[in-house]
C-alpha cells in the first residue's frame, strides 16, 4: 500500500455519528505489531464509543413523530401478545411491546379517526366469532396490541379495504392479518378464499401454524389452512383449504397448472411486502399472481419496514389503502446489545468465530453469511473440528430445509449457518444471538439497512434482550457498519479480543438476560 493514508469516505451532513467515526479512523500503516514487527492494520483500534466505556448502556432512540391522527398515549402493553410461531413451536410467548405512536394514513377522509371503531382496545369489540375469541384466549393474547388497535377495525372494515401495514418485529402484525382471513372464511365450502404470500418456506409454514392453531375451535365447523410450498409428495394434487400459505413462485405455478382454484379468492395478504415487493426479487412474481385472481376485493401489505421507493410501488399494489406507518429510523431495537468485532482477514474472522463457539451454544444462534458457499464452508470445518453445528440455504431442497429447520427449533442443533433466507419474519425464541458474519450488502456493495435490522430482530425479540455481533475484516464492511449505526443512530461496543474472559463474562450477561423482559426504564423509547 501507498505510503499516504487513504482518505476515509465522507458521510454525509446529517451522519454526524459515522463522521465521529470516520474522523478517528486508523488505516494500515498506522500501527505496528510488536511481536513480529509487521505492519498490523485494525480499522477500529483508536474507536471508543461511549458504550465501550459502560457496556449495560443502551443508546437512546428519538421519540416516533405522528402526523396528528394518532394520538394515543404510551405506555407498557400487557405482557402476553404473541406474534409468529407460538409456544409449541417453541415461540415466543410474551411481549413488551414499543410504545409507538402509530401514524395512520386514511386513504377516505370520511373515515372518521373519532370513530370508536377506529382504533379498540379488546378483541370483544371486534364482534369476532366466539371460536376465534376462544382461539385467542388459548393463545394466551389479552388484548390487542398497538398495532393491533389500529389495523384490526380498518382489516375488517365492510366493504372491505385495501392495508398497508408496519410495524416492529414482534408486534403482532402476523395475528392481525391471520384474524382478518379467519374472520372473512365461508366454511361451508373448501374453495381457497384468502390468500398469503411470503417470501420463504419456513415463514410460509410458520405463518400456516399460526393460522391453525388461532383458527383451531373452528376445525370442527370445517377450516383448513393449507400451504402451497414445493412438496414432492404432494406433486399434482389439487390444494383446497378456505387459506392458502405459500411462496410466489410456487403459488403462480399451482393456479397456471389449476392446481389451485384462485377464483374465489377475495383476500391477499404479503408478509415482509418490502422484500416482496422488491422490483429485482419477487415483485414482478407477485404483481402476476396477483392478476390471476379475478375476484379480489382486499390486498394487505405487512412489513416492519418499507423503503420510500417499496412503498411507493406499494401504493400501485394495493391502491386506496390505508396506511399505518412508522420511520424507520425508529424501529432499531434496544434490547439488542450490538457488538462488532475487528478482524485482519476471513480467516480471522474464521477464527474468531470458533472461538464463539462455546457461547453461541448457551441458547441458539445464527450466522448470517452472505454467500452460500461460504456456509457450506463453515459448516464442514466447524464440523470437522467437532463442533455441532447446521446449515440452511437455498441450495438444500425443500424436505431438507424443513429438517434442519426443526432441528433448531426444537434445540437439537443449537448453531444455525444461513444466508438471508432466514433473515425475515422467523421467531424462534431461544435466540440469543446473532452474528453478521458477513455484513449485509445491496448490489454494487452498498450497506443494506433494512436486512441488517431484519437479521439482528431474530433475536432481542417482544421486547426481551439479546445479542448483535457483526465482523469486519476490511475497509468497505467497516465503512459500511457504520454507515448502518449512523442510519439506526447507535453506537456498537468493539469487542477486546485481547481480553477473551471479560468478553465472555459480557456476552454471557446479555444472553442470561435474553429469556427476560426489559424492565420499563430500558424498554424501546416511543
Amino acid at each position: 500500500m501507498a505510503d499516504d493514508k487513504p482518505t476515509p469516505a465522507q458521510p454525509s451532513a446529517d451522519s454526524n455519528l459515522a463522521k465521529s467515526f470516520a474522523d478517528r479512523l486508523t488505516f494500515p500503516g498506522d500501527s505496528k505489531d510488536k511481536a513480529n514487527g509487521t505492519e498490523k492494520f485494525n480499522w477500529a483500534d483508536e474507536v471508543t464509543t461511549p458504550l465501550q466505556e459502560t457496556d449495560e448502556k443502551t443508546a437512546t432512540l428519538p421519540k416516533a413523530q405522528t402526523d396528528g391522527t394518532a394520538d394515543e398515549k404510551t405506555g407498557e402493553s400487557d405482557m402476553a401478545q404473541k406474534d409468529g410461531a407460538t409456544v409449541w413451536m417453541s415461540g415466543s410467548d410474551g411481549l413488551d411491546e414499543p410504545a409507538f405512536d402509530v401514524n395512520v394514513k386514511l386513504a377516505d377522509l370520511q373515515d372518521d379517526p373519532n370513530n370508536p371503531l377506529y382504533s379498540v382496545k379488546s378483541f370483544e369489540e371486534l364482534k369476532l366469532r366466539p371460536e376465534l375469541l376462544q382461539g385467542l384466549s388459548v393463545m394466551n393474547f389479552r388484548k390487542p396490541s398497538k398495532i393491533q388497535e389500529r389495523a384490526l377495525p380498518l382489516l375488517l372494515i365492510n366493504p372491505q379495504r385495501n392495508l398497508i401495514g408496519q410495524s416492529q418485529s414482534g408486534t403482532g402484525k402476523t395475528a392481525a392479518f391471520v384474524l382478518n382471513m379467519l374472520s372473512r372464511v365461508d366454511l361451508s365450502t373448501k374453495q381457497p378464499q384468502c390468500l398469503v404470500l411470503a417470501p420463504t418456506r419456513e415463514l410460509a409454514r410458520q405463518i400456516s401454524a399460526v393460522a391453525s392453531l388461532m383458527g383451531s375451535f373452528l376445525a370442527d365447523q370445517g377450516l383448513q389452512v393449507t400451504e402451497a410450498i414445493p412438496d414432492p409428495a404432494k406433486r399434482g394434487q389439487q390444494l383446497e383449504g378456505q387459506i392458502i400459505v405459500g411462496t410466489p413462485g410456487t403459488t403462480m405455478d399451482m393456479i397456471k397448472r389449476r392446481l389451485l382454484d384462485a377464483k374465489g379468492i377475495q383476500v391477499l395478504t404479503l408478509d415482509e411486502a418490502d422484500n416482496m415487493l422488491d422490483q429485482q426479487g419477487m415483485g414482478d412474481q407477485c404483481t402476476r399472481t396477483k392478476r390471476l385472481l379475478p375476484n379480489l376485493k382486499q390486498t394487505v401489505l405487512f412489513s416492519a419496514t418499507f423503503p420510500p421507493e417499496v412503498l411507493n410501488f406499494a401504493t400501485q399494489f394495493a391502491p386506496n389503502a390505508n396506511q399505518i406507518t412508522l420511520e424507520v429510523e425508529k424501529l432499531t431495537v434496544k434490547g439488542i446489545k450490538q457488538m462488532y468485532l475487528d478482524c485482519n482477514s476471513d480467516e480471522e474472522k474464521y477464527n474468531a468465530l470458533v472461538k464463539f463457539y462455546g457461547l453461541m451454544t448457551i441458547a441458539s444462534s445464527i450466522i448470517f453469511v452472505k454467500r452460500r458457499d461460504t456456509a457450506a464452508e463453515i459448516e464442514r470445518r466447524m464440523t470437522a473440528e467437532g463442533h455441532r453445528v447446521a446449515s440452511l440455504t437455498g441450495a438444500l431442497e425443500g424436505a431438507q430445509r424443513d429438517e434442519v429447520f426443526n432441528k433448531f427449533r426444537n434445540g437439537e442443533a443449537k448453531v444455525l449457518i444461513t444466508t438471508n433466507v432466514l433473515s425475515r419474519g422467523i421467531d424462534v425464541q431461544t435466540v440469543t444471538m446473532v452474528i453478521n458474519y458477513d455484513i449485509p450488502e445491496l448490489p454494487g456493495g452498498l450497506p443494506d439497512f433494512e436486512t441488517y435490522l431484519h437479521r439482528i430482530g431474530r433475536t432481542g425479540r417482544f421486547g426481551r434482550t439479546g445479542a448483535a455481533l457483526s465482523f469486519v475484516h476490511d475497509r468497505r464492511s467497516w465503512e459500511n457498519l457504520m454507515k448502518i449505526c449512523s442510519h439506526f443512530q447507535v453506537e456498537p461496543t468493539k469487542l477486546d479480543t485481547s481480553d477473551w474472559d471479560h468478553v465472555e463474562k459480557m456476552l454471557k450477561t446479555v444472553m442470561k438476560n435474553s429469556r427476560n423482559v426489559l424492565p420499563k426504564e430500558v424498554s424501546m423509547e416511543s
